[in-house]
């Protein structure tokens, strides 16, 4: 039975997974490379808990005592009376390598979707728990085939790549193509303000693994995301990507 979860990494992807399990009453071992992070972790899911409280969706006291059930570490021993862990470092695949090896050897907002993957060597007993686990949440799982970038990243961050592209090539400036795939193709969210919101080091990072690992030039990243991603314009958590931040409404950059 699953009781307690540790999440590796405190980013946006990892406090919002310690958000939602301690929510649902999971006590979560949250962990990042210092302080520093990890409080800036913490200061976004009590911002995020609050904007729920503030549209009726949990109770002040729902917060007090999520906000409880999680502890913080930087030391991956932390892990070792957690139940399941949940990898949510960098996109980079020598990081993650180096953070399996580590966490093994100390071992004893919101989406609605969690892709499961079953690697070739996952015990069914694994993959059902986990599956349990996600359900338990409220969330809808899928499962995926064992394949780079499974199967939401496999569609979304190509489409994105190839925004970008369109952005490079001059068909069409920022406002152009986002507007031009809301309301023509009714996405909530523009293709370029998405890459800025999950970061264009994350979506850069997302398409060499695609392709290196499918050797592909169609999933070749655009020369102008890894341009911006050299710059330091890496999206609406630096202030800047193909949008300008710094002001009360987000401005196109191009």
């Amino acid at each position: 039975m699953i009781k307690r979860i540790g999440v590796i990494g405190a980013g946006q992807m990892g406090s919002g997974i310690a958000h939602v399990c301690a929510l649902k009453g999971f006590d979560i071992r949250l962990a990042d490379v210092d302080q520093p992070h990890i409080d800036k972790g913490l200061d976004a899911i009590a911002r995020n808990m609050d904007r729920q409280i503030g549209r009726g969706m949990i109770r002040p006291e729902d917060k007090d005592s999520a906000i409880k059930r999680i502890t913080t570490a930087t030391d991956y021993k932390a892990f070792a009376d957690c139940d399941l862990i949940v990898e949510a470092a960098t996109e980079n695949e020598a990081v993650k390598r180096e953070i399996f090896k580590k966490v093994c050897e100390g071992l004893v907002p919101l989406m609605g979707l969690v892709e499961l993957i079953r690697g070739i060597a996952t015990e069914e007993e694994t993959f059902r728990t986990v599956r349990e686990v996600v359900v338990k949440l409220d969330k809808k799982p899928v499962n995926a085939e064992d394949f780079p970038a499974f199967i939401v990243n496999r569609i979304l961050l190509p489409m994105i790549n190839e925004a970008v592209y369109a952005l490079y090539e001059g068909v069409g400036n920022v406002e152009a193509i986002d507007t031009g795939m809301k309301l023509g193709a009714n996405h909530p969210m523009g293709p370029l303000e998405l890459a800025d919101f999950i970061g264009l080091d994350t979506c850069l990072s997302v398409m060499q693994v695609l392709h290196e690992g499918l050797a592909d030039s169609k999933y070749r990243p655009c020369p102008l995301l890894v341009k911006y991603v050299e710059a330091g314009w890496v999206g609406k958590k630096v202030k800047r990507g193909f949008y300008d931040y710094s002001g009360e409404r987000p401005v196109p950059t191009r």
